[in-house]
């Protein structure tokens, strides 16, 4: 993958810094001369995981998302603390949101956000040999587990009933990974 920067930072501005993310707008030099801006959101790299139970059952959270007011089925999930890599990210996640801890963990893939305006890359994850374990939840999730069965995974995307990007791309990369095993 090629890294050159065909649009040049003139300069960067700051313009919010919250609790979980940064705008910021840069004035660019575009390959034709000309300036313009970009719009980009900086936030902390992130993890999902797909949690696997002795029944083939995904462990999946809903919760309200604000900006799209609806309750979402989704994949846990959480940005990586400073000083954290992101499988320990991920074990920290299975025990915040789902109670669990994982015997085997596998890296499926990671993948740009939003990168036409995000800086959020997340790294997705398979994990199988559950046992109970648990940390306190963030305060301000409220979230309720699900137990899905795998086999059902697909028709939920197709029928709209999983709407989340992270997690249709991270289940969809696990059913591969576990069709080909």
């Amino acid at each position: 993958m090629e890294h050159t920067d065909p649009e040049p930072t003139i300069e960067s501005k700051d313009i919010y810094q919250g609790r979980i993310i940064k705008l910021r707008v840069d004035t660019v030099q575009l390959p034709s001369g000309r300036t313009t801006t970009r719009e980009i959101v900086e936030h902390e790299d992130a993890v999902c995981v797909v949690p696997i139970d002795e029944n083939n059952n995904v462990l999946m959270v809903r919760q309200y998302r604000k900006a799209a007011q609806l309750n979402l089925l989704e994949v846990p999930a959480g940005g990586v603390e400073a000083g954290e890599t992101p499988d320990e990210t991920v074990l920290r996640e299975l025990q915040e949101e789902v109670s669990v801890t994982s015997g085997s963990l596998r890296r499926l893939s990671g993948f740009w956000v939003s990168p036409g305006w995000a800086t959020e890359f997340m790294h997705a994850y398979l994990a199988m040999d559950l046992t109970p374990a648990s940390l306190p939840a963030d305060d301000d999730e409220y979230i309720s587990v699900e137990r899905v069965p795998l086999d059902s995974i697909p028709g939920l995307i197709e029928s709209g009933e999983i709407q989340d990007s992270k997690s249709i791309a991270s289940l969809l990369l696990a059913l591969r990974v576990l069709n080909s095993d």
